[in-house]
C-alpha cells in the first residue's frame, strides 16, 4: 500500500514529458512550415538584390577613386602652373634690373675705349675691374652677349640700323656692330644694333626688279 504514491508521481511526469514533446513537436512543425513557405525563387530574388547592392558600391568607390586621381592630377597640374608662373615672375624682375644696367656696361665700355685712346693707363685699370665685376655678376643671373660680327644676319637677334651692298656673300651679313645686344637665359632682352652687308643679288632677282 505503501507503493502507490510513487506510481502516481512516475506517471504524472511521464504526462508531463509528452506534453511537452507535443509542444516541441508544434514548434518543428510551426518552423518547417515557414521555411517552406519561402520558395527558392524569393532567395535568389534576395541575393540578386544583394549583389546589386554591392556592385552598386564597387561602381560608386570605383568613381570615387577616378574622381580623386583627377583632382591629383590638377593638383599637380595648377602646383607646375604656380611654379612656373613665380619662375617667370623672377625672371621677369630679373631681366628688368639687368636691362637698367646695361647703359652702365655701355658707359664703362665706352669709357674704356676711349680712355685707351687718350692714353690714360691708370684710370683705365679702376674702370676696367668695374667692368669685369659687373660683366660677372650679370653673366651669372644668366646674361650672354649676342654674337654679331660675321655672323648671317638673324632679324630675331640683331637690328639693322644700316646696310651696305655685298660684293660676294649669298647672305646678308653683320660686318660691323654698333651697339652690343645679349640675351638673358637664352631669351633675347637687347638684340644688337648692326651694320649689316646686303647679299649679293642673282640675274634673276635683277631682272625681276628691272621688268
Amino acid at each position: 500500500m505503501q507503493e502507490e504514491p510513487s506510481r502516481t508521481g512516475d506517471v504524472d511526469e511521464v504526462a508531463s514529458l509528452k506534453a511537452e514533446l507535443a509542444r516541441k513537436s508544434e514548434e518543428l512543425l510551426d518552423i518547417k512550415a515557414r521555411l517552406e513557405s519561402v520558395s527558392r525563387s524569393d532567395l535568389e530574388a534576395d541575393l540578386d538584390k544583394a549583389q546589386k547592392l554591392i556592385d552598386q558600391e564597387r561602381t560608386r568607390g570605383e568613381d570615387y577613386l577616378a574622381q580623386l586621381k583627377y583632382l591629383q592630377a590638377d593638383f599637380e597640374n595648377y602646383r607646375k602652373r604656380v611654379d612656373r608662373e613665380i619662375r617667370d615672375i623672377e625672371d621677369f624682375s630679373t631681366s628688368s634690373l639687368i636691362r637698367r644696367l646695361l647703359p652702365v656696361l655701355d658707359d664703362l665700355e665706352l669709357a674704356l675705349s676711349t680712355g685707351e685712346k687718350a692714353g690714360v693707363s691708370g684710370m683705365l685699370e679702376g674702370i676696367s675691374m668695374v667692368q669685369k665685376n659687373l660683366v660677372s655678376a650679370l653673366q651669372s643671373e644668366g646674361l650672354k652677349p649676342i654674337e654679331a660680327v660675321g655672323r648671317p644676319f638673324d632679324p630675331t637677334l640683331h637690328e639693322a640700323v644700316e646696310r651696305v651692298d655685298g660684293e660676294a656673300n649669298q647672305q646678308d651679313m653683320v660686318v660691323g656692330e654698333i651697339r652690343k645686344g645679349y640675351t638673358l637665359k637664352d631669351k633675347v632682352l637687347r638684340p644688337s644694333m648692326v651694320r649689316v652687308e646686303t647679299a649679293v643679288k642673282t640675274n634673276s632677282e635683277n631682272n625681276e626688279h628691272t621688268s
